[in-house]
């Protein structure tokens, strides 16, 4: 999209992923209530965000619009908005006598405000994230998703991700 910018994310970015957070956040606090707090302070979240971000295995990404493409009464003007991130996490894997030495990077969070999606910002995001992984050496770009999601699930069907495993839940 013209004028869409993907730029690295840092830990002085925390409160922007705080903020960006409730919207990959909020459908599984309202799916999986058992497991996810429903609108958590964002600040709580952005100490916890910084010091990810700090990491050296974590990359990082943050979409901006100028304001004029965002369709929101509170976006407005030429000034440029944050309106999606990406946060992944490279995991080297040494080999053993079951498996071969593994370098992926994991996707961790993808999250897009509703006022931007269908605008490319999902797709530049996860672009990003395996260029980052491409450069760290990784040879896949993995991800988890929930079957509740099914928006999700099949954005990433479209971008060519197939399932690999299935975790299975069950209460007791």
């Amino acid at each position: 999209m013209p004028g869409m910018k993907i730029i690295s994310a840092t830990p002085g970015d925390a409160p922007v992923l705080a903020r960006l957070n409730r919207f990959v956040h909020d459908p599984h606090a309202e799916h999986r209530p058992d497991i996810y707090r429903a609108n958590p302070p964002l600040e709580e979240l952005a100490p916890g965000f910084a010091e990810q971000l700090g990491r050296e295995s974590v990359r990082a990404f943050i979409a901006e619009l100028p304001g004029d493409q965002i369709d929101r009464p509170d976006q407005t003007g030429g000034e440029d908005h944050a309106v999606g991130y990406a946060m992944a996490n490279i995991v080297r894997r040494a080999e053993n006598p079951l498996m071969h030495a593994e370098s992926i990077i994991f996707l961790e969070h993808l999250a897009v405000d509703p006022a931007a999606v269908r605008r490319g910002v999902a797709t530049a995001l996860l672009e990003a994230v395996a260029a980052a992984g491409r450069e760290a050496g990784c040879r896949r770009l993995v991800t988890d998703v929930w079957d509740f999601n099914e928006e999700a699930r099949a954005f990433y069907r479209t971008a060519g991700f197939a399932p690999m495993r299935r975790l299975l839940d069950r209460p007791l």
